[in-house]
This record gives C-alpha cells, structure tokens and sequence, in this order.
C-alpha cells in the first residue's frame, strides 16, 4: 500500500524561541546526509569550517552574518528536520556517542564521495529531511515538497548531469541528494549500515552471505520413500521432528522431517503414504508450512477447530488394519506405547524398520560435529558433578523393587533397581557439569549416562575429547566408551542382573532393548533437579539478564534512532544488529534461538524469522515484535518487546493494551504452594478474553541456566506445582493474521513472600522479574487501565533505569532513551485540530 499524504505544517514553529526570525523558505534541493556521511563531514576540522565560511562569504560580508549553528528541533516528529536560527549555516553534527557506531576509515566508502564536495557550493540554508522512506523526499517544520517538485527542480538545475557517478551497489535502498545549481557535488547515498561497522563486526557483516533457497521438490524423495515402504508393505511412513534424544532442536544430520518436505519448523511430524504426503504441524507454524512446502504435501492444523489434537489421534482416526513404520529411536517410550494401544484397537500394527529410511536416501546427510565439550565450571553452577552424581544414586537406592502387585514372594535380584540411564542431553550436560556446541542455539553434545551404584558410563565420541576433559573425567571417576557402544552395552546387559530406571521421554528403541523386564519408566529426577536453580544459578540468571537487557536498551536506542533519521532498516538487519550488541556482552556464547524479528503481517506470526533475502522494512503503521535471546555462561536469557515507531490505531493500542494487563496480571500474583502453572494460566487471557481475543500458544515456559532455552517440567501449560527457584517465561500475546501482531516477554523466578495475614503459615509464593528492558508505553491507553496497572508499568521502566544506568554510561544515546521511557507518561497525544499531531521528545 502507498504511503499515506504528509501532514500539513504546523501553523507556528513554536519548538523555538521566541526571539528567533521567522523561518525563511529553504531551498528545495535539501541535502540528505547518512550517518557515515555525517561522521565524515566531522573529520573536516579546519577544512570544514573555511568550506562553510567561503560558502557565507559569497553572499555577504562576515560583518553582517553572525555567526550561529544549527540546532535540533524539539519535536519526536518522524520527520524531524535541521532548522538554522538565522541565516548564517554552519552545521554542527552530533557523532554517536560509542565507538560501535564509527566508521572505520579504511573500509568507508563514503569519505571519497565528502572529499570531492565543491568549495564554491552556496545554498540558502541546509535542511536534513527525515523522510519515512528513503524513496521519498522529507517533510517537516514548512518544508514539505512534493516528488513533482523535486524533479522539477532538478530539472532545472544544470548541476544534473552525466558527470555524476554510478552508485555503489548496497543492498539497502539508495536514497538521492540533491545539490545547488552552482555546484557539481557527487550525491549522497544511503548504505546498508556496514561503514559504521569496526572490526570484527564488520568482517561478519560483509562475510555474512545466505545462500539461495529454493523450495524443494519432494516428489523424488517421496518416490524412493514408497519404494522402501513397499519392501515392508507399510501402509503409512511417520518422520518425527526429533532426533535420538528427543530433543526440540537437532542438528543439520538430524533434520530428517525437513529434508523430506522442506519445512523447517521446529515441531511438525511428516506422515507419507503410498499415494500421499502430510506434515501435522501446529498453530505456530500453519503458514510457514503452507509457505515452505510444494504441492505433493497437505497440512494438518492440529489443534485447529474440528481437527486432531495431534499427529497421533490424525493417524489413528485413518488406520483400519494397516502397518505404520517409524524409527524406534525417533520417539518417546511414552508416544510410543500410546500409539501402539491405540492402533491394536483398530487392527493396526506398529512396524520398526531396521534402518531409518530417510538416512538410506540422503546420500548428501551432514556429518555430526566433532567440537570438544568443555567444563562449565563450579562459578556458574554453583555444586560439584560429584554431588549430583551422589544424589542420582541415592534416588535409584530409594526406587522399591519392581513387584508383581498381587505377589507375595519376596523380591528378587532382578527386580530391584540397580542403575539409570539417562539420554536427555541436557539432563547429561547438568549432572556432569559439562557442555558443548553440537545442536544450533542449544551448548549441548551427544552423550548417553549410564549411572548404577558403583560406576558411571559416559557414552561419548573419542573426538570431542581434550585433555582437561579425560583429567576431569578421571577425577570424578566417570567411564567413557564411544557413542555408538550404548547398543551392544544394552543388548548385553553389561550391569548385572536388576533393572534400570527410565523415563517417559527416553527412546523407545532403548526400550525394545532392555525389554519390559529390564526397566522400569519413572518420572526424571535429573528433569527436577534441573528446574530447581541453586543461588549460584540464580545470582547468575540476575547478572546475565541485567547484561542483556542492557544490550537490548543500546539496540532500541539504534533502532528508534535510525528510523527517525528516515533510513530504511529490514527485520534482518535490526536481528543483526541486536546479535552484535550481546556479542560484546561478559560470557557471551551465543544466540538462545532464532531471533524473531517481525513487523507487520510477520509479526502475525509467531514463530517468524526474517531471511536476509526476504524480510520486510519495518514499518511506521504497525508493531514491530522482537522475541530473541542469547546464551551466556551464567544463564540463557529469552525476552520480547513489542514497540511502534508511528501513531498506533485505536485496535493495536486496546489489544496491547489487554496483552499488559495480562502481562502485569502473571507477574503480580500471589499464589499458595501446590498451585501449578496451568492453574495460573487463565490470569494472562482474562483481559483479552474481556474484549473476546485470545492467543493459541503458551504463556511461557521454563528455561535453563546456560542450557535450552525450553525446560521443564513446569511451566504455564503445566500441572506441576510451582517451587522457588523454578524460573519461567511470562508471555502473553496477540495476532491478527495478514496485520501484525504483539507479545510481551519477560523471564520470572519463583520465590518465597510475606503476606498480610500469612494464612496456613509462611506457603505464599510469588515471582521475581528478572528481565530488565522497558515497556514502551505509546501503545497503551491509559484509560484502560487500573490505578496499580499504571503503577507496575511506571514502576518498572523506572527500575530499568535504575538498574541499567551503570552499563550505559558510556553510551549516551542509550541512556538518554533510557531516561526518556523511564519518565514519560502513558500513551500518546491524541491529533488535535486539523489532525496536526505533534510527539514531544
């Protein structure tokens, strides 16, 4: 849709002082500079000042023109312009205010353009338009032009020529400059922000070069798919989204369900019949599927209106006497066994092949990585491997033997339980006090735990294997065999007579090994131990969310400064840069997940994450959400903030409205011991469900310490009681598909609080806000809001100003953005006469 009309001017200047002359016309031919440009022209030193001074001197004498610079107007305008107090102009630029954002001389392509400017050049004043997009020309205080003038102008002026030089070749939009018609000055070009890029950060982005996707044509595969199943007379083929360890993210040799049908979501299963394809994915994913997937394929909307919950109860509902296949090792013991219960019922039978059919057919699959994994030491987990160790044990101690209900005998040696085995890598990863970089966004390695009374087996590749990892692993007395060794360490039965203790979640091939007289399925202890953190974990989380929400405050600061200066910034690009400010974080490691990164309809969608190829500019109109996070050694961190960088309609400001007040409705409660997250649940869609919306994901989740970003097993879906030291996502949102959408994130621990009257003693439980990133209040309408709605939201950008300033004071863009949230009011003006609207800073 075109960009709608600029607004008519105001009728007064009134942003400046009343002792200044009107605001004489200025020439048409504005001069539109980037901010590389704008550094540039500071280096000038002496140069620069005789260049403007010769410029003065051509149309008076000194004596008449005092000297004065031009200053910026105190307007928020998105089209905010430089204005000279008199007729004299001389340009003083503001350099930002870190060394982030200066060029690097070597590699600016723009001081060559600065350096040939002509000396002779006059202008009646210099005018910097801050336009909306950089296609159009700027509006501002009585300056407003349209395009037609523009090449009117230009026409006119003999400067415009074939003499100009060809622009370089950016991948951002190029915006033209305009110049006067007795210079012959080369243009100034926006650019894609790499020339205010130093250093390393530079080298990443020039190096950062995606490679083209094609959508894939599956009917090949599909063919070579049916050609085995045909082998074992299979009437269906199920290819889950997991790996071995049913984990949520896999490496690339792992993504199986996405080389079959080229969806990359990370939850969907692949269901291939003899004359037909299925992927069963849902509501995060129903347009990203139907987006990524060729014909050959139908969705499923599991969990839509009128269909399936799951791929489970889909495949069920079609089998009458047929054979399904699936790769034992590819699904729980849980959905395994449920599958098979419900397909013996309908004459169906479960079939393992031997081999994974999609590793027979992928002749080009990636090798599994071979980095060494490393110690996360006692500082950031705050207790010994050895202790954890010790407590498994104690627990498979304190297991009874596995008897027959109804007998009376004594128990046997083969009943009593005797070890564990455990096959979550991040179940391994904590215990061991160990990690490593095998899985994308996820400081994890493949590894299976075999722990009885008297020994532990680590089940780990030679090659990721350092020194200081076989002398740690020595000192704790911890065996270590090949990856691969698991099966014939099964199948042998290599502890000893007794049964080992599983969980729901382990493999169902480990099952088919072991037998159902060789394990029993128990809920995970190592799942608990985990989701409780000890102070040391916590302490850590505080410290690396302060880091990263000053992180997040530097990038807001960029990005709202960028978009008002009129540059064009793709969602791509503001993920980018977002990655860079953690990358200079303590303890950085890496990103937590794909950034999501979205504005207008993506941002309906919420698991989207932009392409550099293909992201959309953000826009004025609509919310812009931002839902990312990184993984730092003391804790993995996971925020989102919506923000809007125009005039938010009547519908976006209720419905974000109501995502608050949900939002602040989750975090202020207080709740009795025993209640469970799902209990809780309904507090964060009471508002919505006043004005009948809703959202179809979860309220949030739990997440690790310098571990996966989703953990469990609590969380707002969850009927696991809430414990302190359990942390937790809080994040209500809402969609309008094809429109744009918001969500607000923030992290939570579970603690400990004295009430009024301490009914049944000290049971009371709350939450901790461990994220600390402003909530932009243009959206909300304050009306809608209750007296301590207003002052939670007051109260915590106030406490993010307090808590953040010592990491911003070098950075004076973020702070003063910083202390403008924390202090302005809720809201924003409505349009007075005429629709003029004016947004103070």
């Amino acid at each position: 849709m075109a960009p709608p009309a600029p607004p008519p001017p105001p009728p007064m200047c009134f942003p400046f002082s009343s002792n200044r002359s009107r605001f004489k016309e200025a020439n048409p031919l504005a001069l539109v500079r980037t901010d590389s440009e704008k550094s540039d022209v500071n280096s000038y030193g002496q140069d620069n000042t005789s260049f403007y001074s010769q410029r003065s001197a051509e149309r008076s004498p000194a004596s008449s023109r005092p000297s004065a610079k031009l200053v910026r107007s105190g307007s928020v305008s998105t089209t905010r312009t430089l204005t000279s107090d008199r007729d004299q102009e001389k340009l003083q630029f503001d350099s930002d205010s870190e060394q982030y954002d200066v060029p690097a001389s070597p590699n600016n392509g723009s001081r060559s353009k600065i350096s040939h400017l002509s000396r002779d050049a006059t202008k009646r004043s210099l005018v910097r338009a801050d336009s909306k997009r950089s296609a159009k020309w700027g509006y501002g205080w009585g300056i407003g032009k349209a395009k037609e003038r523009e090449k009117e102008l230009l026409d006119r002026s003999p400067s415009v020529n074939s003499q100009r030089p060809p622009p370089p070749q950016y991948d951002s939009p190029t915006r033209s400059s305009s110049r006067s018609s007795r210079s012959k000055r080369p243009p100034f070009y926006s650019n894609n922000s790499s020339s205010t890029l130093v250093g390393s950060a530079y080298e990443r982005k020039i190096n950062d070069v995606e490679p083209i996707k094609e959508r894939i044509d599956s009917t090949e595969r599909l063919e070579q798919i049916r050609k085995l199943m045909m082998k074992d007379n299979l009437d269906y083929y199920v290819v889950p989204s997991e790996d071995a360890h049913q984990s949520e993210y896999v490496s690339a040799g792992d993504k199986r369900r996405e080389w079959i049908s080229g969806f990359s979501g990370s939850a969907g299963q692949a269901i291939i019949s003899k004359t037909a394809a299925y992927l069963v994915t849902d509501s995060r994913y129903w347009l990203q599927a139907r987006a990524q997937v060729d014909p050959n394929w139908y969705i499923i909307t599991a969990g839509a209106v009128d269909a399936p919950k799951d791929w489970i109860e889909w495949l069920v509902d079609r089998a009458k006497g047929t054979k399904v296949g699936i790769d034992a090792r590819m699904i729980s013991h849980e959905k395994a066994t449920r599958l098979n219960t419900e397909l013996n019922a309908k004459g169906s039978k479960l079939i393992f092949p031997p081999q994974n059919f999609i590793d027979l057919c992928w002749k080009d699959k990636p090798l599994r990585s071979r980095e060494p994994v490393f110690i996360q030491s006692i500082e950031f987990s705050g207790r010994e491997a050895s202790s954890k160790i010790a407590e498994v044990r104690q627990w498979v101690r304190s297991q009874p033997p596995a008897v027959i209900p109804y007998s009376k005998s004594p128990p046997t040696p083969a009943q009593a339980h005797v070890g564990t085995l455990i096959s979550s890598l991040s179940n391994i990863a904590y215990l061991l006090n160990l990690r490593g970089s095998d899985i994308p966004f996820n400081p994890l390695f493949y590894a299976y735990l075999f722990i009885s009374i008297d020994r532990v087996i680590l089940f780990l590749d030679a090659a990721k294997l350092t020194d200081d990892i076989e002398d740690y692993l020595r000192a704790h007395k911890i065996q270590r065999r090949d990856y691969n060794d698991i099966w014939p360490f099964l199948r042998r039965r290599e502890w000893g007579e007794g049964r080992l203790l599983i969980n729901a979640e382990t493999s169902y091939a480990i099952s088919l090994m072991l037998t159902h007289f060789r394990y029993t399925v128990v809920p995970s202890l190592v799942d608990n131990m985990k989701a409780i953190k000890n102070d040391t974990e916590l302490e850590g989380l505080r410290r690396a969310y302060l880091r990263d929400g000053a992180a997040y405050v530097r990038w807001l600061a960029w990005l709202e400064h960028k978009i008002r200066q009129g540059y064009d910034i793709t969602e791509y690009e503001a993920a980018w840069r977002l990655t860079e400010y953690r990358r200079q974080n303590k303890h950085y490691w890496g990103l937590a997940y794909e950034s999501i990164s979205a504005s207008g309809p993506n941002a309906a969608l919420p698991h989207y994450s932009p392409s550099k190829s293909n992201a959309r500019m953000i826009d004025r109109e609509t919310p812009y959400l931002n839902d990312s996070g990184a993984q730092y050694r003391d804790g993995t961190c996971d925020t989102t903030r919506t923000v809007h960088f125009g005039r938010p309609t009547q519908d976006q400001s209720e419905a974000y409205t109501r995502v608050l007040q949900g939002h602040i409705a989750v975090d202020s409660v207080i709740f009795p011991e025993g209640t469970t997250g799902s209990q809780l649940d309904v507090l964060a869609r009471r508002a919505l469900w006043k004005d009948g919306l809703n959202y179809l994901h979860g309220t949030g989740h739990g997440f690790g310490s310098f571990l996966n970003v989703h953990e469990g097993p609590h969380g707002f879906s969850s009927n696991v009681p809430l414990v302190p030291g359990h942390v937790i996502t809080n994040e209500p949102g809402f969609y309008l598909e094809g429109k744009w959408g918001m969500r607000i994130e923030s992290a939570l621990s579970v603690r400990r609080v004295r009430t009024k009257g301490e009914f049944s003693g000290d049971i009371w439980l709350g939450f901790e806000r461990l994220t600390c990133v402003p909530i932009q209040t243009r959206m909300v309408k304050e009306n809608m809001l209750t007296k301590e709605e207003k002052q939670w939201l007051k109260d915590h950008n106030k406490k993010c100003l307090e808590r953040l300033e010592p990491y911003l004071k070098e950075d004076k863009r973020a702070l003063k953005w910083l202390k403008r949230e924390a202090e302005r009011g809720i809201g924003i003006a409505a349009p007075g006469p005429g629709g003029i609207t004016i947004d103070w800073d």
